[in-house]
C-alpha cells in the first residue's frame, strides 16, 4: 500500500483545501492519506472538526482513504497529554507530534514529553536521545524519516537511534503543496539517503499500515 500520514492543507500552513489535497493523492495513486494541520489550543477544534467532516464525506465517494488528524506544533510541554487526548475525542485518527527538527527552535523536551502523551508518530525529532527512542518504542509511538528540506537533515540520526534501540518508523512527507507531491520512489530515496536497507523499508510499510488499520478501526466505514 501507498500511504502517507503527514499532510497539511489551508486548514494551517498548506495550500490546498482538503477535497484537492486528497484528490492529488487518490492520482498519485495513494491508498491513504492523513490530514493533519498544525494545531494548538486556538485552532484545534476548527482544524478537527472540518478535517473529521470532509474526510467522512469524501470517504463515502472515494476509494482512497482519508484519515483526519492533527500535527501539535510549538505548544507548551505541559499541553501534550490534555491535547492529545482532547484531539482523539474531537475525533482524530492520526495525532502528530511536531518534533524537535534542527530548522526550527522546537521547545527542548518537546519530543520526550510528546511520547510520553502517546502521540501516533513523532515527526522530525532531529537528535533524538536514545532514551526517548526506548521510550518511544515502550509507548508504540513511530519515529518519522521525512521527505521534508530542512527537517530531514535529521534522518540519518534517527535511522541510527531507531535501529540501535528497535523503536518504530515511518516515512512521510510533511506535505504542504504540490511540489513536494509524495511518491513510492521519492519515499525509497529518502530511506536510502538516510542510511536503511531494503529490509528496513519493507518494515516501514508495514509499520504505516498497521497504523493505518488502527485509524480505521475507528472509523465508520
Amino acid at each position: 500500500m501507498l500511504i502517507d500520514l503527514h499532510s497539511h492543507s489551508l486548514l494551517s500552513d498548506g495550500v490546498l483545501i482538503p477535497s484537492e489535497l486528497i484528490r492529488r493523492y487518490a492520482v498519485a495513486g495513494f491508498d491513504a492519506v492523513a490530514i493533519t494541520d498544525h494545531a494548538d489550543s486556538s485552532n484545534i477544534d476548527y482544524v478537527i472538526n472540518s478535517l473529521v467532516r470532509v474526510c467522512a464525506e469524501i470517504n463515502k465517494y472515494w476509494a482512497i482513504r482519508a484519515l483526519p488528524g492533527v500535527e501539535l506544533t510549538h505548544i507548551p510541554l505541559e499541553q501534550f497529554t490534555p491535547l492529545t487526548e482532547y484531539a482523539r475525542g474531537l475525533g482524530a485518527r492520526i495525532i502528530v507530534a511536531h518534533g524537535q527538527t534542527p530548522v526550527e527552535p522546537v521547545l527542548e523536551g518537546t519530543n520526550n514529553a510528546a511520547i510520553k502523551a502517546g502521540v501516533d508518530i513523532l515527526a522530525h525529532p532531529g537528535r533524538i536521545s536514545e532514551d526517548d527512542c526506548l521510550l518511544a518504542k515502550k509507548n508504540n509511538v513511530c519515529l518519522e524519516i521525512t521527505t521534508r528540506r530542512g527537517h530531514c537533515l535529521g534522518n540519518a540520526h534517527v535511522a541510527r537511534m531507531a535501529a540501535k534501540t528497535g523503536t518504530c518508523l515511518v516515512i512521510n512527507t510533511d506535505f504542504h503543496d504540490p511540489s513536494n507531491m509524495p511518491s513510492r520512489r521519492l519515499f525509497g530515496k529518502t530511506a536510502r539517503s538516510a542510511g536503511l536497507s531494503l529490509t528496513d523499508i519493507a518494515m516501514i510499510d508495514s509499520n504505516k499500515e498497521l497504523l493505518l488499520n488502527k485509524a480505521l478501526g475507528a472509523l465508520p466505514f
